[in-house]
């Protein structure tokens, strides 16, 4: 049974989710909800809020892991900018603490959860919906990508542990001969 705290890293809505559970079986939210700045506020304010909101999931829960999604050149830099740097602040809460980090494409998290590297929001927030067992997709999107972020990471560690075990197998026996 493993715990991760799933961040959809954002500087308005940095989106955050609890799941617990093993590859294979059913998964259980534990927690989600948003972390929220006001976009007129001062850049550096808006920084330690989310580092506050973090640091508050990060105690409660007591995840074994953080999954947040890697950063990905978008059109617009500014957009790009401050989802970078909530992505960093999340990354430096994990790592103060020594819980791993693992980053996610959107892509891989929308293959692992839906099937298709391609879907759209509305179908990661109905497979998060499925997949948890719950009423209703999560709002805002923000949350439910959170959630996927988890679940994503739960269901790909145990073959990405497998596959770094084994490059070092490999790496370790090309050094003996």
């Amino acid at each position: 049974m493993v715990r991760v705290l799933g961040v959809d890293p954002g500087l308005t809505r940095c989106g955050v989710g609890v799941v617990e559970g093993v590859a294979g079986r059913p998964l259980t939210m534990l927690g989600v909800g948003v972390v929220r700045t006001p976009s007129d506020a001062e850049l550096g304010h808006r920084l330690v809020a989310i580092e506050q909101g973090i640091e508050q999931w990060l105690d409660e829960h007591r995840p074994e892991f953080v999954a947040v999604e890697r950063v990905f050149s978008q059109h617009n830099v500014r957009t790009v900018m401050g989802t970078a740097q909530a992505s960093a602040v999340a990354m430096l809460c994990a790592a103060r603490r020594g819980i791993p980090v693992a980053l996610h494409t959107p892509s891989e998290v929308k293959a692992a959860v839906t099937g298709s590297g391609r879907a759209d929001k509305a179908q990661v927030g109905a497979m998060v919906t499925r997949l948890l067992r719950l009423d209703a997709p999560p709002k805002p999107a923000d949350a439910a990508d959170a959630l996927a972020l988890a679940i994503c990471h739960i269901w790909r560690a145990p073959a990405q542990n497998r596959l770094q075990q084994a490059v070092a197998l490999h790496a370790s026996k090309g050094r003996t001969s």
